[in-house]
């Protein structure tokens, strides 16, 4: 069985996670996703390591997620500690994104840059929903020159916001399209459109085609439920430009890899979209070459 796989879109998920409400969802959305009851009150790291194993997915890049202003109260956050832990006890199969809170000012670039500089984190991430503001907004261009400077990739959802909570309906503020100007702005930067940018998904592969640093994260949907037009993109002319995710604990790994597998993508299409692409985009084969 091949393995070697990169997961770019992976949450904390632990026990510790589930019980102090660092998930961003409700029991409703769990089912609403056909979330297994096995799998509900959390999974260990070691237990996540083996599905991970099962899967022939050899590292998961874990998101210190920042979740909403922190004088919201539905917000939450996974401090960029909690993922620098598992760093540091399996280098060879985690690497941290580091979440962006926009209101944080200096305070968060600072703590971006500590991110990278000490930690070792390997991009930058955004939930533009959370902070009801649309990509191209003025407050995260700090962040995108931030990222520059450091160069890291930074990733970001694109696609519609469901509802993650009962009590928390965020409004859907990045489509695709907004990535345009940013790209403009900051031709250096590395976007990665993750989430698909269902359902706006054709107008994500046109922001991909038209600018050379933007990419498609295909993550938080069952692969055996992606687009045509989005499947003969990462088969032919965009297959250096897709970078496969699960979104765990949303889809799971080995259902995720199975589901890829059974597209019969051309060899050299699957090896860019399972492992290359990321490797490339995250610095990982700069490691690999020593």
């Amino acid at each position: 069985m091949e393995s070697g796989y990169i997961d770019i879109v992976v949450n904390l998920f632990t026990p510790e996670e589930v019980e102090s409400g660092q998930t961003g969802f409700d029991d409703a959305f769990m089912t609403q996703v056909r979330m297994p009851e096995t799998l509900r009150r959390g999974v260990t790291i070691e237990d996540y390591l083996r599905i991970m194993d099962k899967a022939g997915i050899e590292r998961s890049l874990l998101i210190a997620v920042r979740a909403g202003e922190r004088t919201n109260r539905t917000s939450f956050e996974i401090p960029y500690e909690r993922i620098a832990r598992w760093l540091e006890k399996y280098p060879d199969r985690f690497s941290g994104l580091a979440g962006i809170d926009p209101y944080r000012g200096m305070q968060g670039l600072r703590e971006l840059t500590q991110a990278v500089e000490e930690y070792g984190f390997v991009g930058a991430h955004l939930y533009p929903h959370w902070f009801r503001l649309p990509p191209d907004a003025a407050q995260y261009y700090p962040y995108y020159a931030k990222c520059c400077e450091l160069d890291v990739p930074l990733m970001l959802q694109v696609g519609q916001n469901l509802i993650y909570q009962k009590d928390v309906r965020l409004p859907s503020v990045a489509r695709p399209i907004l990535l345009d100007q940013v790209a403009i702005d900051f031709p250096e930067l590395a976007l990665i459109g993750i989430h698909i940018g269902v359902p706006w998904t054709d107008e994500m592969i046109a922001m991909a085609w038209k600018h050379e640093n933007v990419y498609i994260g295909i993550d938080a949907y069952a692969p055996k439920h992606l687009p045509a037009s989005l499947l003969h993109y990462m088969n032919t002319y965009g297959r250096h430009k897709v970078l496969f995710g699960t979104d765990w604990p949303v889809i799971h790994p080995e259902r995720a890899v199975d589901e890829m597998r059974a597209h019969d993508l051309r060899p050299e299409a699957f090896a860019c979209v399972m492992r290359e692409n990321a490797a490339r985009v995250f610095r990982f084969e700069r490691d690999e070459d020593g």
